[in-house]
């Protein structure tokens, strides 16, 4: 097995302080009001310890009993397959469980077997790779992303840690020829803004998980936009990816040669590295390193260097001559696997926000007739390391991702996996999503999903605007979760728009909100909420905004931008002002950050991003807000969530304010998460339901 590349937006999907209020019950009111007054009777459901909470009215049990079949849908993540067995490493949290843990499962539908029970979730996953004696996954505390790398005997079930702790880690690749992990760290800056800050290094190592503490230099690499790197057969060459900007990407090689040497001697020999892509002096692209082939002599990757969309491309290492395999494919290429002896790959192509499977002959790089898979957004693949067995998983509008394989010599599919779902709750009627387009501003045709209610739902209806983040991230066909409760029981059209700056869409697309043309993509919104008033099932007096991470900026920028067009914004994980965020994020995403939005320590770009930051133009905030923000957030640090807090309830406007002191970017813990949920129904049950 090897795996061509992660999924590419997976792998860059990464001041004060002030006292919880205890929550107020007010005077007796019943239960049916209290969506509507802020007050009940009865039975109050308090939150946990860890949430700072300020505004919020009491949410009455009743409602949680209400929401509770929404609260509970429980999927698989796929992590690796055993080396020679099959069976494979997934993720999954258990009912009542808070985070999502890692579970072995032994064949198809199977019954899942815990492996670890830990207070964080467990990120990723890998078996070792010769015979699965014990596995190496990484996990973060309380969100903060400070990921550490830990050894899992499988037998005892105990754990060891292997990392650091004062270094942030990513496990990369196995060795072919031995049972050493490839791992990347970049130190801490800790430094408070204004101070001197070091300059960010990557550290790539050699690492033996039987030997902790023993680490092999391999290379020191400036920044901290490097990842997704893949080793040749013979162990010789690295391949590794430089994250520039969402437009721009390189590919490097590094010697690995003299590494080797190094391990055997026991001495430090990091290797030597040249840029492969783009060629020096050539044009700037995205390149995203894939796997050798399996003589060594040629590389996969994927670029958009030949035209709008990402392509499969194979460059001759000899030559530096690249052959596109999937020019003829008008979509993105955004995941891929290979079999090991690299005669067949399975490739994801993102059409429309929908990944689809496409197979193709390495060797002719003829595709081949496309496999009948059961229906749904294809979210990860991998072939098994011995069989030409494929893992992917799938989404759908009806349940969350689960894990099935196809035989590829047969085409027969198997389930290996099936989703949690709470008793009584007919799936099968959920709302499925359509493609909407609206012209914005400049002519501009702008696309994103509608989910509309039920039928039995008449006259217009309320809308609910959710925005991504990334920016460069994309709305995609899936699974709505606990969303899918706005639309089926209360009756509100979901609207998830792809504005300008969204992947999927091509390169011209996603670069038509970079600097000075930030607002454009608020501009988006604004012509989104035009077509809304054209629609005749939709109320455009009746319209919520919300978003996390960039999309929060979004919400932020529309509250202030079209403040009279709304009924309410829930800003989750927002950015409120460029500056101050740009100062604060992680030394290891700041020169990342800088490229997107621009240098704040420019001075004419530092007066243009204060102009455009919801933070200068608070007092435009007319609409009730609401605000949720975690405490350990290492990219939106949680001031930028108490200062716009602050300044809007200054200006006399409703805001409430939900912090979870243990969590980072968004919220992963369940208890954490429902709570969130119960919040903001109440939030809408108080703006669009009144």
């Amino acid at each position: 097995m090897r795996r061509f590349f992660p999924l590419l937006l997976a792998a860059l999907l990464a001041a004060c302080t002030t006292t919880p209020h205890s929550v107020p019950v007010p005077p007796a009111a019943s239960a049916a009001s209290a969506a509507s007054t802020g007050k009940t009777s009865g039975a109050v459901f308090p939150p946990n310890p860890n949430l700072h909470v300020q505004g919020i009215p009491p949410v009455p049990t009743s409602l949680v009993e209400a929401l509770a079949p929404f609260a509970d849908f429980r999927g698989h993540a796929f992590m690796d397959w055993h080396p020679t067995r099959r069976e494979m490493l997934v993720t999954h949290r258990q009912r009542g469980g808070s985070t999502s843990q890692l579970y072995r499962i032994t064949g198809p539908l199977a019954e899942p077997q815990q492996l670890t029970d830990l207070p964080d979730a467990v990120s990723s996953a890998h078996f070792e790779p010769r015979e699965g004696r014990y596995a190496v996954f990484s996990r973060s505390v309380g969100g903060n992303e400070v990921y550490q790398l830990y050894r899992l005997d499988l037998d005892s079930q105990t754990t060891t840690l292997l990392t650091p702790e004062d270094q942030r880690h990513a496990f990369h690749s196995w060795l072919n020829q031995r049972s050493l992990a490839l791992v990347s760290s970049v130190p801490l800056d800790r430094t408070a803004v204004g101070g001197t800050r070091r300059e960010v290094i990557t550290q790539l190592w050699l690492m033996d998980p039987q030997r902790p503490g023993w680490r092999q230099p391999v290379a020191d690499l400036p920044g901290g936009g490097w990842f997704g790197a893949k080793l040749s057969p013979d162990d010789r060459q690295l391949a590794i990816t430089r994250y520039v900007s969402a437009a721009e990407s390189q590919v490097w090689l590094i010697d690995l040669a003299g590494v080797q040497a190094g391990v055997q001697a026991g001495t430090a020999a990091p290797g030597q590295r040249r840029q492969l892509l783009p060629q020096p002096g050539g044009a700037a692209a995205s390149h995203f390193t894939g796997e050798f082939s399996t003589d060594g002599r040629s590389l996969y990757v994927v670029s958009d260097r030949a035209g709008e969309f990402r392509e499969m491309m194979r460059v001759d290492l000899g030559t530096d001559q690249l052959q596109s395999l999937t020019g003829h494919i008008p979509w993105d290429v955004s995941g891929g696997t290979a079999t090991r002896d690299g005669r067949l790959l399975a490739l994801q192509v993102n059409v429309d926000g929908n990944d689809q499977l496409r197979m193709f002959n390495a060797v002719s790089g003829v595709e081949s007739a496309a496999p009948r898979l059961p229906p749904g957004n294809v979210g990860s693949t991998r072939f098994h390391p011995s069989r030409n067995e494929l893992m992917f998983s799938l989404a759908n509008a009806r349940g969350p991702s689960q894990i099935y394989t196809l035989d590829a010599a047969s085409g027969r599919t198997e389930q290996w996996t099936r989703a949690s779902i709470a008793p009584g709750l007919d799936v099968g009627a959920f709302s499925e999503q359509a493609i909407i387009r609206w012209p914005s501003f400049d002519g501009r045709s702008i696309s994103g999903l509608i989910t509309r209610p039920p039928a039995s739902f008449k006259g217009k209806r309320p809308v609910i605007i959710s925005v991504h983040g990334g920016p460069e991230a994309q709305a995609t066909v899936g699974f709505l979760g606990r969303s899918q409760y706005f639309v089926q029981n209360l009756g509100i059209t979901f609207i998830q728009p792809n504005v300008r700056g969204s992947s999927g869409f091509g390169k011209t697309f996603l670069s038509l909100d970079n600097g000075r043309l930030r607002e454009d993509s608020v501009k988006d919104i604004g012509a989104l909420l035009d077509w809304i008033a054209t629609q005749p099932d939709l109320d455009a007096s009746r319209v919520l905004v919300m978003g996390g991470s960039y999309g929060g900026y979004v919400t932020l920028a529309v509250a202030t931008n079209y403040p009279e067009r709304i009924a309410g914004a829930i800003d989750v994980v927002g950015i409120s002002n460029f500056v101050t965020f740009l100062e604060t994020t992680e030394s290891y995403r700041r020169d990342l950050r800088r490229v997107e939005y621009g240098d704040e320590r420019d001075p004419a770009m530092r007066a243009f991003l204060h102009s455009i930051s919801p933070l200068t133009h608070a007092e435009r905030i007319k609409r009730p807000l609401f605000v949720v923000q975690g405490r350990n957030d290492p990219r939106v640090p949680w001031t930028e969530a108490e200062q716009i807090v602050a300044k809007v309830r200054a200006n006399g406007t409703p805001v409430w304010y939900l912090r979870a002191e243990n969590e980072g970017h968004g919220f992963a813990r369940r208890e954490n998460a429902d709570f969130q949920f119960y919040a903001m129904v109440l939030f809408m049950q108080q703006t669009l339901l009144k």
